[in-house]
């Protein structure tokens, strides 16, 4: 935490292809060791197989998908004498939409196959029809707020 009042959040650019700010987010996640152009390479060409073998709208579905993986809830520890809660707290827009693009990637990293291509344009897929790993975490996460609502009036 500063001492000098609150670090203002800077908007992220939108990328040049699609003009999209999620797209840039999923360009910077993905990108390893400042290859940046090794990444946008990698998403757009993800991009183009969901045009190609989709026969969708590249953008939509990638917001769709993010809304199928984006969770509402989460937990955080909390300690409350000696003991540890997991306190149920609501998840806002921009973290939720970080973390969602974080699991679609990890778990696309996780899957078996050829290329990093396929195995991300088939996480996304996954994700869009509801199923998948990255789904699946989501459905964990609120499973796990939802029975630790009893502490939620520890909340800070």
């Amino acid at each position: 935490m500063p001492r000098r009042g609150k670090i203002k959040k800077r908007p992220l650019p939108p990328d040049v292809v699609f003009n999209s700010s999620l797209i840039s987010k999923f360009v910077s996640s993905f990108m390893k060791k400042g290859k940046k152009s090794t990444a946008e390479a990698t998403i757009y060409g993800v991009m183009s197989l969901i045009k190609d073998r989709a026969k969708e709208d590249p953008l939509k579905t990638l917001e769709k998908a993010v809304d199928n993986v984006r969770p509402l809830l989460e937990t955080k520890s909390r300690r409350v004498g000696g003991a540890t809660y997991q306190v149920p707290i609501e998840v806002s827009l921009s973290r939720s939409t970080a973390v969602g693009v974080r699991w679609l990637l990890h778990y696309a990293y996780e899957r078996s196959g050829k290329s990093m291509r396929e195995k991300l344009f088939a996480e996304i897929m996954d994700a869009v029809a509801s199923r998948g790993g990255a789904v699946k975490k989501r459905e964990d996460t609120h499973k796990m707020a939802e029975a630790n609502r009893a502490f939620a009036h520890y909340r800070w």
